[in-house]
């Protein structure tokens, strides 16, 4: 019996890795590229996706420790494996939201890398002052170039997005603190920096006019993450024992794992990729569940969202220009940009003639987490009478009874108390019941699109299950004979009448008074 793969999950060190014989999904071609083409990079993905660990490995690099890459890529292509003075950042921890908190962090980790290298400049209290004298004197003292790498660039600055008062002095501090690189040019080999968000979102960048984006390039669209190739040869072991654990073939525990965990594009003709925190988390408890959300979701994520209130019914498929991905975040229009950089949604194409990118979720561990997410901003926060309900209209769809599945959910909104300040305090529109209703439908990991295009206009929504393609409209104070007449007036159900599944004709009405569903209509 062979030894269990060591999955790394949640280790960042590039050398603990190797040097703990943990498995490695070979990125370091990509490395070598970057470091032989570009001088200052930068790097945007969303949390849990690899980026810490590809500083790290940056980090190894240039420190001309050609042991720790025996074996990889960058083995057979790097010749020299100069050593550089490297100055290695994670801004992770500064995120009480004030000037001091980030100038002590950013102190702290100067006074460690000071220490590994003989040098004292904590006289200087001012953070780029003090990088800049720690990299002139590494300068003096080795005669070669210094890198810098900075992680979670962001983290500050997203901790304080709603808190003008407290974002604009951070964003005046980075700014000092990157100041230095320009006139440090002569003095340094590479910069790499990273974070979720795009640099320019954040406008603390103006001192460095020559940073390289490669967040969206084709060519680094698979850096981070883990493609299919990199699946079916680096995770072998994984898939059998997946397979033995289930009970499945190794055929459908690949095609549950790319269902589940696949799905994501960071450029218009990119490859997909695995969220590879997700992917790993599951080979190494050889269990096919939600990982990426336990981890927490970003609180800016919600505020922004609660911000513009966010048509959660029109994001998977929505469109956003490629100059929206650059607006500053602070003033940004739409959420679209924000939402796909921290991982929730994803390119699903891109139109080269109006530069305008077509988004949605990219696969069922984000569609399912996100509406669960939302659940206690759109509809309740009662976790265990969501739980309950979601329950029922399960049941009752698994039966094709799209009445009982009705019923459940209009007992279930008829007891949600809508409280002031709340998202659930929405006016009684018919968009806001819509989304409710959509929420709960996602909530149980099935297909629903909402306000789908037809030839005739639109309708409300769209359901399929396994066996039934549900056509539904919704009113509002009205009628469901309306809706019914509307759906046929429409040519509604047309489209899927060669689908191979029963089409179910469903006319639904809202009441503003009660705050739920007060009759509905089935015409099969």
């Amino acid at each position: 019996m062979t030894d269990r793969v060591k999955y790394p999950i949640g280790i960042q060190t590039f050398s603990k890795i190797r040097e703990g014989s943990w498995l490695y999904v070979d990125k370091t071609r990509y490395v070598f590229d970057i470091a032989q083409k570009y001088q200052y990079v930068f790097l945007s993905r969303p949390r849990r996706f690899g980026k810490s660990l590809l500083t790290s490995t940056f980090h190894a690099y240039f420190s001309g420790r050609r042991e720790l890459f025996r074996g990889l890529a960058i083995d057979q292509l790097e010749q020299d494996w100069e050593q550089h003075p490297v100055l290695h950042f994670s801004l992770a921890t500064a995120k009480l939201g004030t000037v001091d908190d980030l100038f002590m962090q950013i102190n702290l980790q100067l006074r460690l890398i000071e220490e590994n290298s003989g040098i004292d400049n904590s006289s200087i209290s001012f953070p780029g002052a003090r990088m800049q004298a720690d990299v002139l004197e590494l300068y003096r003292k080795t005669g070669k170039q210094a890198v810098i790498l900075i992680d979670e660039y962001d983290a500050p600055m997203l901790t304080v997005l709603q808190d003008r008062e407290k974002l604009e002095p951070l964003r005046v501090a980075l700014q000092s603190f990157y100041a230095p690189l320009k006139d440090l040019d002569p003095y340094l080999r590479f910069v790499f920096i990273t974070g979720i968000t795009k640099f320019s979102q954040l406008s603390i960048f103006s001192q460095i006019n020559n940073l390289v984006k490669i967040s969206m390039m084709p060519a680094y669209g698979a850096i981070c993450g883990i493609t299919q190739e990199e699946l079916e040869s680096c995770f072998k072991d994984g898939i059998a024992a997946l397979s033995e654990e289930s009970g499945m073939t190794e055929t459908e525990v690949l095609a549950e794992l790319k269902k589940k965990y696949d799905g994501y594009h960071f450029s218009g003709r990119s490859p997909g990729v695995y969220n590879p925190f997700s992917l790993l988390s599951a080979m190494d408890s050889r269990e096919l569940q939600s990982y990426w959300f336990d981890t927490g979701t970003p609180g800016f994520l919600i505020s922004q969202m609660q911000k513009f209130h966010t048509d959660i019914t029109q994001l998977d498929g929505s469109g956003a220009l490629a100059s929206e991905f650059d607006a500053p975040t602070e003033n940004m229009h739409s959420i679209l940009p924000l939402l796909y950089q921290s991982g929730y949604l994803t390119i699903k194409g891109y139109d080269r003639t109006f530069q305008r990118y077509t988004l949605g979720f990219p696969n069922e561990e984000v569609t399912v987490g996100f509406t669960q997410m939302l659940v206690p901003f759109y509809v309740s926060e009662n976790v265990n009478m969501t739980n309950t309900a979601c329950y029922q209209i399960c049941m009752a769809l698994m039966e094709d009874d799209i009445g009982a599945a009705l019923t459940a959910a209009q007992s279930y909104f008829a007891s949600i108390p809508y409280q002031e300040g709340t998202l659930k305090d929405a006016p009684a529109a018919e968009g806001h019941f819509t989304a409710m209703l959509y929420v709960m439908f996602s909530f149980l990991n099935l297909y629903v699109w909402s306000q789908v295009r037809v030839a005739k206009g639109r309708m409300d929504m769209l359901m399929k299950t396994q066996k039934t393609v549900y056509v539904m409209e919704l009113k509002l104070d009205g009628s469901v004979d309306e809706a019914l007449s509307q759906i046929d007036e429409k040519g509604y159900a047309i489209p899927w009448q060669a689908d191979g599944r029963k089409v179910v004709k469903v006319g639904i009405n809202f009441s503003s008074e009660q705050r739920t569903i007060s009759e509905w209509k089935v015409k099969a």
